[in-house]
């Protein structure tokens, strides 16, 4: 039996589409499960660390999905909706007020309360260098309480975007005051959190163990136990997902898609995500500071050939920042042609008529590889010769942070409803040294982010995100490449995984089918 299922969510001003297709065969319930009271997860990277305000990663956030909750969260009409605050009022353009759902208990058995909310994000606001593009808009000295479970917070200006940004698992968490005290340094590997599991062990690079949080106060998740395994190599999370190693397995290889489809004991879910797949450019140094180098080579990229390549069928080419299913994004733009000539005359004007030799950071992941590969062998006919260094991801991502970086492949995800956080992070110069990886400033792009960010929703704000759209395509910081349709693999004995788009998934829905 086949079933095919679609969903679309609707946020206000625009369309996030999300596309799922569940296939299952004839005898699907036959396999049962290898570890009945255990939900094995595997995934392709591993959490860098636990605190939600030190890290931006979609692995660290994935873990912390499961661990933590937000003030506010999405619904699955992408609506923001209350989560631990049960009441929010907006008490003016600037001003939000927050009452908090009573009786609810953190990991250690403290009691949630609007002291450990504030504090929560204040630290974020002061510490947290990752998410400073989400929480950098707060007016620190709006913070105030007014009761036991009241608080409010104030924005320097008057935000269309914090609500939303509140959703994300790098700005809306809400810690225990006295477990992070506590534990200091250490807290990223002691977290403790509201969420419906809490942290067991945790053997960096292989395997992250979380047990049921006995007291939590929603829904209690149906399994004691769940296993976040680590296996990079997509072919083996597939080996491990045919065996019943593993009852759930992200990102399932184009490669592999086929296989997964035709076994009668597994399902396969698939989704266009909210994420772009680029190739950037160090633009605060020689030689990629001269935007007529960036253009030579973003023209000299056949765009729709590689992602053809690369994801066979299984991604479509990027035309831009923002990914089609994230709302204001300009659905009407194309992909970026090549024009080898023009590409050649650019570079010539640029200074670099012999061409050049560069340095292109990718990590281990198999279509970023590849997609370095190929491009490698495009930049070429233009003269441009590319050195291919694999890192490792932590490396990597501290390497980029460090600014230490000539060309990159990388993928930035929008965790939000609003295109925000597509990018204001990175790509206004405030953000350099947090996740505008390509160094880019740019003072004509910054008021345009500057401005729609406070705009209301509507058409000028819609105009505002056209024009951003337009302008970063000229100043070229990004080679746009890819918005990819995840693949994941699930044992045909369970029901209510639904892959988010934003990359954090509510692992803790899935149950036993009965």
């Amino acid at each position: 039996m086949n079933r095919t299922l679609s969903f679309s969510r609707l946020a206000k001003g625009g369309l996030v589409a999300l596309l799922a297709l569940m296939v299952a065969a004839p005898n699907a319930l036959a396999r049962t499960s290898k570890h009945p009271d255990t939900l094995v997860v595997a995934t392709t990277y591993d959490a860098k660390t636990l605190d939600p305000y030190m890290t931006n990663d979609v692995a660290s956030s994935n873990a912390m999905r499961q661990i933590y909750e937000t003030l506010v969260a999405i619904d699955a009409e992408g609506n923001v909706v209350p989560s631990l605050a049960e009441k929010i009022d907006r008490v003016d353009g600037k001003t939000y007020r927050f009452t908090l759902k009573k009786g609810v208990t953190f990991h250690n058995g403290e009691t949630l309360t609007a002291d450990d909310a504030l504090y929560s994000l204040k630290r974020a606001y002061e510490r947290g260098a990752s998410v400073r593009h989400i929480l950098g808009v707060i007016d620190p000295a709006g913070f105030k309480k007014i009761d036991d479970l009241t608080f409010e917070v104030k924005t320097k200006e008057a935000m269309s975007s914090f609500l939303a940004a509140l959703t994300h698992f790098g700005g809306g968490v809400i810690l225990n005051q006295k477990a992070v005290e506590a534990a200091g340094d250490d807290y990223g590997f002691k977290p403790v959190g509201t969420g419906p599991y809490k942290l067991a062990s945790w053997k960096k690079g292989d395997r992250m163990e979380l047990e049921r949080f006995e007291a939590y106060h929603g829904t209690k998740p149906e399994f004691p136990k769940m296993v976040l395994r680590v296996i990079p190599e997509a072919s083996n999370r597939t080996i491990e997902l045919e065996s019943g190693d593993v009852d759930i397995s992200f990102e399932v290889s184009s490669l592999d898609v086929s296989r997964v489809k035709a076994n009668k004991n597994l399902e396969l879910l698939t989704l266009v995500d909210t994420a772009t797949t680029y190739m950037g450019f160090n633009c605060s140094k020689a030689p990629y500071d001269n935007e007529k180098l960036r253009q030579a080579l973003t023209l000299a990229i056949n765009i729709p050939g590689s992602v053809k390549a690369v994801f066979r069928g299984n991604a479509f080419p990027a035309y831009g920042p923002i990914a089609p299913n994230v709302k204001y994004s300009n659905n009407d733009l194309q992909p970026s042609k090549t024009d080898i000539k023009k590409a050649k005359k650019l570079l010539a004007e640029a200074g670099y008529p012999n061409g050049l030799t560069t340095t292109l950071w990718t990590n281990s992941k198999k279509v970023r590889v590849d997609m370095a590969t190929i491009i490698q062998a495009q930049l070429k006919k233009i003269g441009v010769t590319v050195k291919i260094q694999v890192l490792e991801w932590g490396a990597y991502l501290q390497g980029l942070k460090d600014n230490k970086h000539e060309l990159f492949i990388v993928g930035w995800t929008c965790q939000t409803p609003d295109p925000d956080m597509a990018v204001f992070p990175t790509f206004h110069s405030s953000q350099i040294g947090g996740n505008n990886f390509a160094a880019f400033g740019d003072a004509e792009v910054d008021a345009l982010l500057d401005k729609a960010r406070i705009t209301p929703d509507g058409a000028e704000r819609k105009a505002l995100y056209f024009d951003i759209q337009d302008k970063l395509r000229e100043k070229a910081p990004w080679v746009f490449l890819a918005n990819k349709k995840i693949a994941y693999g699930m044992q045909n004995y369970l029901e209510g995984f639904t892959p988010s788009p934003y990359g954090f998934h509510a692992l803790y829905e899935v149950k036993m089918k009965k």
